[in-house]
């Protein structure tokens, strides 16, 4: 609007309201109908597709039986990350009961102002020491520890080395950041190096790797990344979300597992999955990049503390798993157990020796309807594809639970049989 019509608006404003009063919510409905057309089309594609993602109501607790809205009884639940089965343990829940009554339902507030309070302290100690690292920050989910790391830590004159199937948290924390940025294909040390002879000339180098592909369950090849880490003078950051609490000899996760705990400088996990299965994420490195992240992570600076309940169940999950391994060790038969009969049922199970067992299926409609008739068949699993994991690689992705039995597995197996030859997927 020029000078000139705006001071004949002030001088007549009955007449400029008449003219907007008739005009404006004309353009503003028509605008918000279009959308609405937008989205519904998106929508519709979509459904199209075979890709659209329903939610399943869960009525009960977590655990290797739930209770399902419209189904009769209860049901077995393969596609949990609840992978010690702690979930619904009775010591983890009666340490939330006790943290909420003692300390309540939260904090209002974020760390540096007044949500700081000594269970978050204790459990930040509690994790540095399961991981046998100098410090540990707690962010609202392990998301967010990957979206606050890499633009505190690295600048323009840095380099970041990913893989290209990390997980989307890591992907969105990189771009956040000014480094310079490579990809590297998946699990390719070859292709590695070529990456880190490239980045021989910023000032820091940082190999960014999940040590368990959660899609794939295959495990990083940690031995030779911290190899050529340590040839090219890099850093080396692993993600456990789908490690911590089971992996390795005393659950440690992959580093452990692969013997290189004290060669990797950073690990983010969750709290979210094997520890209790609340919410939550960390970071456990350096005590400067602690402090730093202290300072100038946005996520935890402008986030509420986790709530003490969560704070308080995950804090007895770590001291169950700091006072004994056999929870972790009892993973290994049963995830066997469970991969072994379906390849023998002529199945194709990706990863290997992990217990996220994806059963490949190709086609995102086939994925979707077998887990369909699966659950009718009392078995709770949930067809993966696209975008979740690329176009034509749609899966039945089977987690593998502590708290599962021999029979459970069986029982599982048995339903993919029955549903696998109704579709043509075995004979």
């Amino acid at each position: 609007m020029s000078l000139g019509k705006a001071a004949r608006s002030l001088l007549n404003p009955a007449r400029g309201a008449l003219r907007s009063s008739a005009a404006a919510p004309t353009r503003s409905y028509a605008a918000v109908a279009e959308a609405r057309a937008v989205l519904e089309n998106e929508l519709d594609s979509i459904r199209a597709a075979g890709t659209w993602k329903g939610e399943r109501i869960i009525t009960s607790k977590q655990g290797p039986q739930i209770s399902v809205d419209g189904s009769r009884g209860t049901i077995l639940n393969f596609c949990a990350n609840n992978y010690l089965g702690l979930s619904s343990h009775p010591e983890v829940v009666q340490a939330g009961i006790e943290a909420l009554k003692s300390y309540g339902a939260g904090l209002s507030s974020v760390r540096f102002i007044c949500g700081t309070q000594d269970l978050h302290k204790n459990l930040e100690q509690k994790l540095a020491q399961f991981h046998e690292r100098e410090d540990c920050i707690l962010y609202a989910s392990c998301f967010d520890a990957n979206a606050g790391l890499f633009e505190v830590l690295l600048g323009p004159d840095d380099a970041v080395l990913s893989d290209e199937l990390n997980h989307a948290s890591i992907i969105d924390g990189i771009r956040l950041c000014r480094a310079k940025r490579l990809r590297y294909k998946h699990m390719d040390l070859s292709d590695l190096e070529h990456k880190l002879k490239e980045a021989q000339s910023s000032r820091m180098r940082l190999v960014v790797t999940d040590g368990v592909f959660s899609m794939d369950g295959d495990v990083a090849p940690l031995q030779g990344i911290c190899d050529l880490a340590e040839q090219y003078g890099a850093m080396v950051f692993i993600d456990e979300c789908h490690a911590t609490g089971f992996l390795g000899a005393r659950g440690r996760g992959t580093d452990e597992l692969l013997g290189v705990m004290n060669r990797v400088q950073i690990v983010n996990s969750t709290l979210g999955k094997a520890l209790g299965g609340a919410a939550g994420g960390y970071t456990v490195g350096p005590k400067p990049l602690i402090d730093l992240l202290r300072q100038r992570s946005r996520p935890y600076l402008f986030s509420n503390s986790l709530p003490p309940p969560v704070v308080g169940c995950a804090t007895k999950a770590v001291e169950l798993l700091l006072a004994s391994n056999e929870i972790a060790q009892s993973m290994t038969a049963k995830t066997m157990r469970f991969r072994n009969k379906m390849t023998k049922a002529g199945f194709t199970i990706a990863g290997s020796a992990h217990p996220i067992c994806p059963v490949m299926l190709g086609d995102a409609r086939l994925a979707s309807v077998m887990a369909d008739d699966m659950l009718k068949l009392g078995v709770y699993v949930i067809g993966f594809s696209f975008p979740v994991v690329p176009k034509g690689k749609a899966r039945i992705r089977v987690q593998i639970s502590a708290a599962h039995t021999d029979e459970d597995i069986d029982h599982c197996v048995d339903a993919f049989i029955q549903t696998g030859r109704k579709h043509g997927v075995v004979s």
